[in-house]
């Protein structure tokens, strides 16, 4: 009774955000891109309007016998010649058309090409050039978010941008995942502004809410990390993530122990009680300051020494986990993890996975 009252909290919106069309949601999904320079921008634009008017050019001099210059005197049945083709397919692009004045000698046309052309490109790029690309950058980023909807799978999504969350994308950026594979959802634009400058996909929302996390392609993560600093807003997250990814690894972070049930019945994995576990660390730092300094090195995965997981090789398989050349600390059997001083795993079987210590500097 208590769930189905929680889930129907969970959909208090009136609409639906992922029936909204997807220009709608740029100002909720954003997708990082490489800065380009604005003088950039204006080199690439003077190049397609040089390669439209030299194009311009060579088909109006292909077809030059099918033009005529009145002011051709004294035989205005001549073809054009290149400069009249140029000077023609100029006046044409730059829609200045023809009037009462016009010139005519060589040098005049000359001119009107070199000078007259380029000032007029350049009233013209700063009259619209605002305008093109604000459009230019609204089209780019919808077809990025629907580019990335259908393709996004096997994610990772992190709920909370705050210190633990940040410390969770580092971490898995550190062991060699792709940025672009960790998508953040929090409501504080200062922290998705953070997330956006470190290469991740930005949802801003709710996560208690399930198409907030609909938006942020839940249904096809393959882990959610519930890093928020309020331990009943993590059950609710945990809760509405699992119902709508039941396949997905849940680890939740919560601040005091006597919640961490409410984690595991609403769907965590895992859970990590953060006040505790710091509480520990700092009672072993009065006696043995190093150990900490040691944990420290062995969560950082991109320096020094660093705990991982692989698979047992085919050579290893029958063999005692103690006696391989690097340092075991458990093996991971149907989904069940076991100390390397347990009785069950005096050998490693092939399908095993080892918990190790690997040297980060050394690869």
């Amino acid at each position: 009774m208590a769930r189905g009252k929680l889930r129907r909290r969970l959909r208090r919106f009136d609409e639906s955000l992922s029936d909204q069309p997807v220009h709608a949601l740029t100002d909720r999904v954003q997708i990082p891109s490489d800065p380009v320079s604005p003088g950039r921008r204006i080199t690439v634009r003077v190049i397609y309007a040089l390669t439209a008017l030299f194009a311009t050019v060579i088909i109006v001099y292909l077809d030059r016998h099918g033009y005529r210059d009145v002011d051709n005197s004294p035989n205005p049945d001549d073809p054009l010649s290149f400069l009249d083709c140029l000077y023609y397919a100029t006046v044409s692009l730059s829609t200045t058309g023809y009037g009462d004045i016009t010139p005519v000698s060589p040098s005049a046309r000359l001119v009107n090409v070199l000078v007259i052309t380029p000032l007029r490109v350049a009233f013209l790029i700063v009259l619209i050039g605002t305008t093109v690309e604000t459009l230019t950058t609204q089209s780019r980023q919808v077809y990025q978010i629907q580019r990335w909807r259908n393709k996004v799978r096997n994610h990772t999504i992190i709920v909370g941008y705050g210190t633990k969350g940040r410390s969770a994308a580092a971490a898995m950026v550190g062991d060699e995942v792709a940025p672009a594979d960790i998508v953040v959802v929090d409501e504080n634009p200062a922290a998705l502004e953070r997330a956006k400058s470190a290469g991740l996909v930005t949802v801003r929302g709710n996560a208690t809410d399930s198409e907030v996390l609909r938006l942020a392609s839940a249904q096809h993560a393959r882990a959610i990390i519930v890093a928020t600093d309020d331990d009943s807003n993590a059950a609710l997250v945990t809760l509405t993530a699992r119902e709508l990814a039941p396949k997905a690894k849940i680890i939740a972070a919560v601040r005091e122990s006597d919640n961490e049930h409410l984690l595991k019945q609403s769907g965590a994995d895992s859970t990590v009680v953060t006040a505790e576990t710091a509480g520990r660390l700092l009672g072993v730092a009065v006696q043995t300051p190093s150990v900490v300094e040691i944990m420290e090195d062995l969560l950082t995965p991109d320096a020094g020494f660093a705990i991982a997981e692989r698979e047992v090789t085919p050579k290893e398989a029958g063999g005692s986990p103690r006696h391989l050349h690097d340092i075991v600390l458990g093996v991971v059997r149907d989904g069940q993890l076991l100390r390397v001083d347990s009785p069950d795993v005096d050998t490693v079987e092939s399908g095993d996975r080892l918990l190790y210590i690997r040297n980060a500097d050394l690869e």
